[in-house]
């Protein structure tokens, strides 16, 4: 690679880094304000299944604010990040240099979705499956700390395997797969999505079968993703090749 770009690669990624820091730091500082609404937020799912919140040493109340204020920052500087994200590459790779807000809006879009999916349907299944186990003896009660831990780690794997089609896309764009082998092995992608949804969600069919839905369409988008991708390759190659361009 030659030394100049990459000399201007390293101060891209300098100056990026700092809006980012500087985004998550205003986010997380605003989020602070607002941190009781956005608990109650986390906790409205649960709502109705008897749970107790409580909290075992005198910090752990500030601490898991503070916690979830810095996350609930990283989620509203997210636009920003993402697009910091795709400007670098569109700096590495100038196929990409003009689609950096548009990757950017969709990497936040489908975070949104697989977000907005897991709190409104798969999180309070979750939660009323683990509840299930609790007897007159074992009355749930959990601490601040780590139910917001378990809540945020939940919500946000869920943003992250919405990300699948625009994975499929930049493996496209790369070469390294093709829609027909993507379609080729449809019934093993199938068979992962099943267990996938058997593994991070309650074992009652209703739970899994919400779950493998929206993965399956995801794998199809993502197939598609693919296609348009090559096809854009295949029709760029022609173009250039034509004598006539």
């Amino acid at each position: 690679m030659d030394r100049n770009l990459v000399m201007t690669v390293l101060e891209q990624l300098r100056r990026r880094l700092i809006i980012i820091v500087i985004a998550v730091a205003a986010g997380s500082i605003l989020s602070f304000y607002f941190v009781d609404p956005i608990r109650q937020m986390l906790l409205l799912p649960g709502r109705g299944l008897e749970i107790e919140i409580i909290f075992l040493t005198p910090s752990e109340v500030f601490m898991a604010n503070l916690r979830l204020a810095v996350v609930a920052g990283a989620v509203i500087s997210l636009p920003v990040t993402l697009y910091q994200v795709a400007a670098l590459i569109g700096a590495v790779n100038h196929h990409f240099k003009k689609k950096a807000l548009l990757l950017a809006a969709t990497m936040f879009l489908l975070f949104a979705l697989g977000i907005c999916f897991s709190y409104f349907v798969v999180f309070p299944f979750t939660l009323d499956f683990f509840l299930s186990f609790s007897r007159a003896d074992l009355v749930p009660k959990f601490s601040i700390n780590h139910y917001i831990s378990f809540s945020v780690s939940f919500l946000a794997a869920f943003g992250l395997v919405f990300q699948l089609p625009l994975a499929f896309w930049f493996l496209g764009v790369a070469g390294l797969v093709d829609a027909a082998l993507l379609r080729r092995n449809r019934k093993f992608a199938l068979l992962v999505i099943l267990v996938v949804s058997a593994i991070i969600t309650p074992p009652d069919v209703f739970s899994q079968i919400m779950m493998a839905i929206p993965l399956l369409l995801l794998y199809e988008l993502g197939t598609f993703m693919v296609y348009l991708a090559r096809r854009s390759e295949r029709v760029g190659k022609k173009l250039g090749s034509d004598p006539q361009s």
